[in-house]
Parts: C-alpha cells; sequence; structure tokens
C-alpha cells in the first residue's frame, strides 16, 4: 500500500490560503466520497482510502492506495489536482503552501498532529478530539479500510502514551487564555467589560469558560440555534455571572453594546463586515473594541483591521502569543519524538505481521488436507482389522513426511545466494544450532 498525507496548515500558509481550502462540516461527508472516487478513477478493482481533518489551523488528507494502482508521485498529483479544482484554484496559487508526506513519514506525521507536536498550541489536546471527528465522518461513510483504520487507532494510542508519559500539556497556553490575554491587553481588567461570544460550539466553550474566571459584566451568546445558546449561558449563570441570549439573527442591532467580542462559526462567508463595525463604534461614540476571531473561514472581514478604535486579532495573532508561553514544553518535545518513532516501527511491524497471515492459513489448510488424507488411510486400515499401533505409526510417520517435504525440499534447491538464509531460517524453526 501507499500511505499519503498532503495539506496546508500554520506552519506553511497564511490564514487566507487556509480559509481558502477548509472543508466546511456540511460538505465533508461529500467531499470524501468525491475524494475516493477522483483517486479510483477508472479502475472498478481499485478502493483507495482517505480521510480529511479540516480545522482552523490546517486541512489535511489521507489516502492509503494499492501501491500496483499508482506509481511514484502519482497518488500524491491527483490528490493535490482533487484540492485544486475542489477549491476553484490554479496549482500555481496553492502548491506552494502544500506539504507532504509518504509511507512512514506519513504515519510519523499522523503521530505528530494527534499528539500535539504540530500545533499552534504545543501539546494541545482539542486537535486529538478534531482527528476523532474527522475518522468518525471517514468510517460512516466508508472511505476507512484496513490502512487507515489501524493508522488512526494507531495515533491515538500513541497520543495516549505521550500524555501519560510526557509533560507535554503542562503549563498550556491555550489559544482562549491567549484571547484573554489580548483583551487585557487593550481593557486591563476586564471585569466591567461586555463579552459576546458568537457560535456556541467547543471553542466557544473554552473560551467563554477562561472569560468567566475574570468575571466579566455579562457574557452573551449569540447563535443560529437558540437551545444551544442557552445550554452554554446557563454555565455561567450559576457562577453568578449575568449572562444573555440572542439569534444570530438579530447581530446587526445587538453589536454595539460589546466591548469583546469573540467569533467562531462555521460560517463560510464572514458574518461581521465593515458597515456593521462602523455602524456599532458610531453607537458607541468611537468606544474601542475587541474583535477576535477564531473562525476558519474568517467570521469578521478582515480590512476592519484597519479602522480606529478596532483591535482585531485572528488565529495567527493569537498564535503569538500562544508562542511565548511554549519554552518550559519544548524539553518534553524530545521524550514525545521518542514515543513517536518507536510507535512508527510497531505499526510497520503490526503490517508486517498481518502480510503472514495468508501465508499462515495456507500452511494451516495444507495441513488439514495432509492430516484429513492420512486419517481416512488409518480408518480403513482399522477397519480390516489391522494392529491399532501399527497403524498409528504408519500414520505418524506419513504425516511426518509430508510436513517435512517443502523444508528439506528448499533446502535442496534453493540457488547457492539463498541457501544460507534457509539454512538460519529452518534452523531457528527446529532448534538445530
Amino acid at each position: 500500500m501507499k500511505l499519503l498525507n498532503l495539506g496546508v496548515n500554520h506552519h506553511t500558509a497564511p490564514i487566507d490560503i487556509r480559509e481558502s481550502v477548509a472543508v466546511a462540516p456540511e460538505v465533508l461527508r461529500d467531499a470524501l466520497l468525491d475524494l475516493r472516487a477522483y483517486l479510483k478513477g477508472t479502475n472498478a478493482a481499485s478502493s483507495p482510502e482517505v480521510a480529511i481533518l479540516s480545522t482552523c489551523n490546517r486541512m489535511e488528507i489521507y489516502c492509503a492506495a494499492n501501491d500496483l494502482d499508482y506509481t511514484d508521485n502519482h497518488l500524491e498529483a491527483k490528490a493535490i489536482d482533487w484540492l485544486v479544482a475542489q477549491k476553484n484554484m490554479h496549482h500555481h496559487e496553492l502548491k506552494p503552501y502544500i506539504y507532504s508526506a509518504k509511507e512512514n513519514m506519513a504515519v510519523k506525521h499522523a503521530f505528530r498532529v494527534g499528539c500535539g507536536l504540530d500545533s499552534m498550541v504545543l501539546g494541545e489536546t482539542q486537535i486529538l478530539g478534531q482527528m476523532k471527528q474527522a475518522v468518525q465522518h471517514a468510517d460512516e461513510v466508508g472511505t476507512l479500510g484496513s490502512y487507515l483504520k489501524p493508522l488512526f487507532n494507531k495515533t491515538f494510542s500513541i497520543a495516549k502514551a505521550v500524555r501519560g508519559n510526557t509533560k507535554i500539556g503542562s503549563q498550556s497556553v491555550s489559544m482562549a487564555s491567549a484571547a484573554v490575554r489580548l483583551s487585557e491587553r487593550i481593557f486591563g481588567d476586564i471585569a466591567n467589560s461586555k463579552v459576546l461570544f458568537i457560535g456556541a460550539g467547543e471553542m466557544i466553550s473554552l473560551c467563554a469558560n477562561h472569560f468567566a474566571t475574570r468575571k466579566p459584566k455579562q457574557i452573551t451568546i449569540s447563535n443560529r440555534t437558540l437551545d444551544k445558546g442557552h445550554e452554554l449561558a446557563a454555565v455561567f449563570t450559576q457562577q453568578g455571572i449575568a449572562t444573555e441570549v440572542f439569534a444570530l439573527q438579530d447581530l446587526p442591532s445587538q453589536l454595539h453594546q460589546f466591548d469583546i467580542v469573540v467569533s467562531c462559526t462555521a460560517s463560510s462567508l464572514p458574518i461581521i463586515g465593515m458597515g456593521m463595525i462602523k455602524t456599532a463604534l458610531k453607537a458607541r461614540n468611537r468606544r474601542p473594541m475587541v474583535l477576535i476571531d477564531l473562525a476558519v473561514p474568517r467570521d469578521v472581514e478582515p480590512e476592519i483591521k484597519s479602522i480606529r478604535d478596532i483591535y482585531l486579532y485572528s488565529v495567527d495573532d493569537l498564535g503569538e502569543v500562544v508562542q511565548a508561553g511554549q519554552d518550559s514544553r519544548l524539553q518534553a518535545v524530545s521524550e514525545a519524538e521518542s514515543i513517536i518513532d518507536q510507535g512508527v516501527s510497531e505499526f510497520y511491524e503490526s503490517l508486517e505481521r498481518r502480510t503472514v497471515v495468508p501465508i499462515i492459513q495456507s500452511l494451516q489448510e495444507s495441513t488439514e488436507q495432509f492430516k484429513q488424507i492420512e486419517l481416512e488411510k488409518a480408518r480403513r486400515r482399522l477397519a480390516k482389522g489391522d494392529d491399532p499401533m501399527d497403524v498409528m505409526a504408519t500414520m505418524a510417520q506419513a504425516l511426518a513426511n509430508k510436513l517435512m517435504h517443502a523444508p528439506i525440499h528448499a533446502l535442496k534447491t534453493s540457488p547457492a545466494n539463498e541457501l544460507n538464509d534457509f539454512k538460519k531460517i529452518i534452523a531457528s524453526m527446529y532448534g538445530q544450532k
């Protein structure tokens, strides 16, 4: 099998490129089926495996395909062609930002991603949950198989080992805490600030919890689904924080009330534009606003950053804050890398062991045939009244001869350049020195 991983992430591509290739949750399943069909082409016998991981910091394609169906670099070229075609881009626009890894390096990359070593926040755990969701989606639509399934299962096992045996996640400076720090740079103590969270997903929940520790004047949730908004707001109401919830469609009329706005939705288009912000600033008598856009594609038009009294931060801006707190965990990276390298070896050993299964089955079938043949001969002799001990001795000798025929024949007929290998194998099997 050929294993391949390719994509773009925060290391290789700016946010505008990342958002251009992001796969929205509502089209992910169709994208998986379309990618597999494209890689399969006209070969009806081919059955490539695919998974897609799309987050705010990366979009990655994982592929496994029979190596007889694809020449060197053919699988990679087809995957890139599909990605370019899906996003209506030209090769020269996207290719400089794409990274790829094959075979054991693809396995190692998957392990590093799952362990948080390739994340903007070193050692963060959110990526593991996102990877598990990506695997679940691929499994549900049937695009995983006997290679990618074991790969991801091993990834999750390695991630658990790294968490349990290193300090990679200690003193973590998360994106959520970075959002709080950036807000405090502008307002100082945010106890008198009203904070609006747009969306109600995992990232918004994490951020809201961090802001809640500062006891802001009010936490408000705006979401397309009001029930989810009320569910999240209830957590902070129980903490004694004033909360409100309103529908996302009411955002233009409500935005001016808030000092800090944190947004992370799955919208494919910005939900906060230049006109909305200018109207809100006018209603606020130009009191400053902090806008933290955690979404990819972005929720806030990037041009808004040029407006005076607006402090707009993207995920890349937060990444700079996060980077400053990573030094304390760098010592754990080498320990994690050792666990990952061992995991890569174990993964390929398990694949290698699987290749002997058909051979074992064939040996067992041949042995069963020998047994049935000799048993039938023994039954006929016993039915004729032959001495049972003589029958048993003959049967045992016949089975031994049949089982020893193949190794003896191999020793006698093997080419000179292979004879030493056969001798070592036979010696180890039968305990000879």
